[in-house]
């Protein structure tokens, strides 16, 4: 299925040399419903189709399958946006989260490189321990966690090892004004409960999924130009926030009249099965170097985000 939207934030690239006019940017993109996918679609217009695949004709725990998909398309370039993002659940299921983060981006990979054409994948910040103070270049070395980290670091080594046009975008904390994601869990909290209790010491740059898509698509079109460079990217908001603060600002903007009382803890006094790194905060210089994409400022994105929510409720 084709997906097209009125709404376009770039501008697309490639002349149809019958007419004279713009060939779109032709997408086949792994997901449908998730917080980027639909963001992807969004930004769908005259220079931008989008083909996307849903969980029904794109089964990720059958890497084969997929890579039949990448294997018989005619699109310029192949994103995917679908993964096994059950953090605490893949304690449990770490052999299928390994087989749809790993096992199916690297058979998608393969696929792309054999056909000559680029392939986009989002990784985590969740593949570093978040031990170092200092922000994180794609060079610092990995050591998740986590199931979810581990499945997602054998995700990017299979891309790589493809050998083909793949970027590897990791980024970190997606939001959005749909899906299932930090804001919304706090603010439906928040509604329901006087005082919330939330982390005080995991910081990193919470990145809203419009954002996230409007790069991925400045790197497919950068490619379509002829100047697309592969490699492993980070991306990210800044500046750097706590949970809890991030949380108090998300309050402070989408209740000032009434908002929770936020308490402050430790990791430590909210167990998970899950580890979560404390402070994987990412060196997004590469990306702006290569591709002149810079950091957005996550307390502009969220204002746009919480915006977009109150007028879903009104």
């Amino acid at each position: 299925m084709t997906l097209q939207s009125d709404a376009m934030r770039a501008q697309g690239s490639g002349h149809d040399a019958r007419g004279g006019g713009v060939t779109p940017l032709s997408v086949l993109m792994f997901g449908e419903n998730g917080q980027v996918a639909r963001e992807i679609t969004r930004l769908a217009g005259p220079s931008l189709s989008v083909t996307a695949l849903n969980r029904r004709r794109a089964d990720l725990a059958d890497p084969d399958a997929c890579a039949a998909l990448v294997a018989a398309t005619d699109a310029d370039v192949v994103i995917n946006t679908a993964a096994y993002t059950e953090v605490d659940r893949a304690e449990a299921e770490e052999d299928l989260a390994t087989v749809i983060n790993g096992a199916a981006p690297g058979a998608m990979a393969r696929a792309a490189a054999a056909r000559g054409i680029p392939f986009l994948h989002l990784s985590t910040d969740f593949v570093f321990d978040g031990r170092s103070d200092a922000p994180l270049a794609e060079t610092a070395p990995v050591s998740p966690l986590s199931a979810y980290g581990r499945s997602k670091l054998a995700g990017e080594r299979a891309v790589m090892a493809a050998n083909g046009q793949s970027v590897i975008v990791r980024t970190t904390r997606v939001y959005a004004a749909h899906g299932k994601n930090f804001v919304r869990t706090m603010l439906h909290a928040g509604a329901a409960h006087p005082v919330l209790r939330v982390v005080n010491d995991q910081f990193s740059g919470p990145t809203s999924a419009d954002d996230l898509a409007d790069a991925l698509l400045k790197i497919a079109r950068a490619f379509r130009r002829g100047a697309g460079t592969p490699g492993l990217f980070h991306y990210c908001s800044t500046p750097a926030v706590s949970l809890f603060d991030f949380t108090r600002e998300m309050f402070r903007i989408a209740a000032p009249e009434r908002p929770p009382r936020i308490v402050p803890i430790a990791s430590e006094e909210w167990p998970t099965p899950a580890i979560r790194p404390k402070h994987p905060v990412l060196d997004c210089s590469k990306i702006l170097s290569a591709y002149g994409i810079p950091q957005p400022d996550w307390r502009i994105s969220l204002q746009r985000v919480l915006t977009e929510l109150k007028e879903q409720r009104s």
